[in-house]
C-alpha cells in the first residue's frame, strides 16, 4: 500500500503487489541499459530492488538490504529523464482497483511519502508476510524474457502470486521471477484443488488479441469478438463457448469490457500465452496418476444442455401460458348428464323384443 502524495497536496492511496513492483523494476532496466548497469556495472544508478520480507532473509544473500521507501527515495534522486519518465509516473496513477477498499487481511498502514506533481516518488514498505505454497518443476524450462526464471526438472519452488493468465510468480533460494503453471505440480497431491467448477452460465468476455487453435480441443477466434467462459482453470488455459461450440483459449487474450487494455497488451507483448501440459515433453511427475480434467465432449454435452434449458425457461410458448388459464375453468365446469334417447315406436319394439314378449303381448289383445 502507498499513500501518494502529489504537489497539490491532494493524497491518493494506491494498492501495488510485489509482482508488479518487480515488473515495474525490470522494465525500467529495460528502458535505461546503462544506468541499469547492463553494460557496465561500475555505471549502475539505477537501485536494486529490495526482496520481500516473505523472501526468507534472502536480502543479506542477495546485498539488497533496505526497504521499498529506500528504494523510491533513490529513484527520486535520479537523473529527470529517469524519475519523471512516463513509465514511473504511470505506476503511481490511481487504477479502478485502487479506489476498491481492501479487506482487513489485506489493509496495512502506509508510510506518508512526498511525489511532486512531475513525478518524484517516494514509497511505503510493502505489505506484510503472506503465506507460500510449495510446487515441483515437472520438467526443464528455458526462460524467454527477462522476467520469467528458467526451471530444471525436480525444482521445488515457492508460489508467490498464481495470476490468471497462467504464469505464476515463483521463487527458488535467490532467483525469483514468471513460470508458467502447466510446468509445475503439487507436492501433496496431483489434483489442483484450487481449480473452480464449471460455470455453464457463463461468463462475457472480448479476445483482445487472434488465435488460431493447434490442437484440435483448442478454438480459433479473432480479434474483437464476444464469447463466454464458462471454466477458468488455473493453467491459463480457459474453457470458452461461442455459440455451441467449447474449446480451450488463452485466458491471456481475454478481457473483460472496462479493464485496462493498455496493461493487458503490455502483458502479452512482455510473455505472450503460456504452454499447455499437453505440450511438455519428457515430463516426469511425482504422482502415479494424473490430474483429473473434464473432457471436451463433457463440457459441450452439459454446455448444451444448460443452454437448451435455458432457452426452454425463456421463450414464453402459447401452450405454457394458455394451459394454466384453461385449468381453472374445467375444474369449475359441472359435469355433463347423458343424453336421454328419443322413445322407439311400438312397431319397433315389437321388431326388437323376443318371441316370449311377442307371445305375451298377443294374448294380452
Amino acid at each position: 500500500m502507498f499513500l501518494v502524495k502529489w504537489q497539490d497536496l491532494s493524497e491518493k492511496v494506491v494498492y501495488r503487489r510485489f509482482t508488479e513492483i518487480y515488473e515495474f523494476h525490470k522494465i525500467l532496466k529495460e528502458m535505461f541499459p546503462i544506468e541499469a548497469g547492463d553494460i557496465n556495472p561500475d555505471n549502475r544508478i539505477i537501485p536494486h530492488l529490495p526482496a520481500p520480507r516473505w523472501f526468507d532473509g534472502q536480502r543479506t544473500a542477495e546485498s539488497r538490504q533496505g526497504t521499498l521507501t529506500e528504494y523510491c527515495s533513490a529513484l527520486m534522486g535520479l537523473p529527470t529523464k529517469i524519475s519523471r519518465c512516463p513509465h514511473l509516473l504511470d505506476f503511481f496513477k490511481v487504477r479502478p482497483d485502487d479506489l476498491k477498499l481492501p479487506t482487513d487481511s489485506q489493509a496495512k498502514k502506509p508510510e506518508t511519502y512526498l511525489m511532486p506533481k512531475d513525478g518524484k516518488p517516494n514509497a511505503a514498505d510493502i505489505t506484510g508476510p503472506i503465506i507460500l505454497q510449495t510446487y515441483r518443476a515437472i520438467a526443464d524450462y528455458e526462460k524467454s524474457s527477462g522476467s520469467e526464471m528458467a526451471l530444471a526438472s525436480g525444482d521445488v519452488v515457492d508460489v508467490v502470486e498464481k495470476n490468471e493468465s497462467g504464469w505464476w510468480f515463483c521463487q527458488m533460494k535467490v532467483k525469483r521471477g514468471w513460470v508458467p503453471a502447466s510446468y509445475l505440480e503439487p507436492l501433496d497431491s496431483p489434483d489442483e484443488v484450487e481449480d473452480p467448477e464449471p460455470n455453464y452460465a457463463g461468463e462475457p468476455y472480448v479476445t483482445i488479441k487472434a488465435y488460431t487453435a493447434v490442437e484440435e480441443d483448442e478454438v480459433s477466434l479473432g480479434e474483437g469478438e464476444t464469447i463466454e467462459v464458462i471454466h477458468k482453470l488455473l493453467d491459463g488455459w480457459w474453457v470458452i463457448r461461442k455459440e455451441d461450440v467449447t474449446g480451450y483459449f488463452p485466458s491471456m487474450y481475454l478481457q473483460k469490457s472496462g479493464q485496462d487494455l493498455a496493461q493487458a497488451k503490455r502483458q502479452i507483448k512482455s510473455r505472450g500465452a503460456p504452454p499447455r501440459r499437453s505440450s511438455i515433453r519428457n515430463a516426469q511427475s511425482i504422482h502415479q496418476r494424473s490430474r483429473k480434467r473434464l473432457s471436451q465432449d463433457t463440457y459441450r454435452r452439459n454446455s448444451v444442455r444448460f443452454l437448451q434449458q435455458r432457452r426452454r425457461q425463456a421463450r414464453p410458448g402459447p401452450q405454457g401460458a394458455v394451459a394454466p388459464l384453461q385449468e381453472q375453468p374445467q375444474a369449475e365446469r359441472p359435469k355433463p348428464q347423458p343424453a336421454v334417447p328419443p322413445r322407439p315406436s311400438a312397431d319397433l319394439i315389437l321388431h326388437r323384443c323376443s318371441e316370449s314378449t311377442k307371445r305375451k303381448l298377443a294374448s294380452a289383445v
